[in-house]
């Protein structure tokens, strides 16, 4: 099985994002969107990131799979996060996560076959996948739920 460890990946702002570098601490990846219904959720996941930054890194990743919902650029992206939401937690460059183009690291989060855990297919933006400090894909959540919410806090905090 290959764990999340082995992924590298382009930030926002031109930098390095490196799986390994967060090994002992929970991940949780989201993809995220600038013009959806659920954009407000960067002020809940950043607050997330905030309380339990010392347990857990959170990871935006931009996709525009969904109804056009982030046309922006990295560069546009990357500027929205950070004066709408204050958003100091890693995000990547504009990546797909479902279709013929699907991202690699998207590919291992979806694909049982790839992460020996689960298959699963992201239905909207701001759908978030927790993985545990081995590296393992334990938890997906729909959109609906919640950053904030206990759901979350509890397996994070589990």
């Amino acid at each position: 099985m290959t764990s999340i460890y082995s992924f590298k990946i382009e930030g926002i702002a031109g930098e390095e994002i490196n799986f390994a570098r967060f090994k002992g601490k929970k991940i949780l990846l989201v993809n995220v969107a600038s013009q959806c219904g659920y954009t407000p959720q960067y002020a809940q996941l950043q607050e997330l990131y905030t309380t339990f930054k010392d347990i857990l890194v959170i990871v935006g990743c931009p996709a525009n799979n969904f109804g056009n919902q982030e046309p922006g650029t990295n560069e546009e992206i990357k500027t929205f996060c950070a004066l709408n939401y204050g958003v100091t937690f890693p995000i990547t460059t504009k990546i797909s996560v479902k279709g013929d183009d699907i991202h690699p690291l998207y590919q291992w989060l979806t694909r049982k076959s790839e992460n020996s855990i689960m298959d699963s297919e992201v239905q909207w933006n701001f759908q978030k996948y927790l993985i545990n400090t081995q590296g393992q894909l334990t938890h997906t959540f729909t959109s609906a739920v919640d950053p904030c919410s206990e759901e979350i806090i509890d397996a994070i905090t589990g």
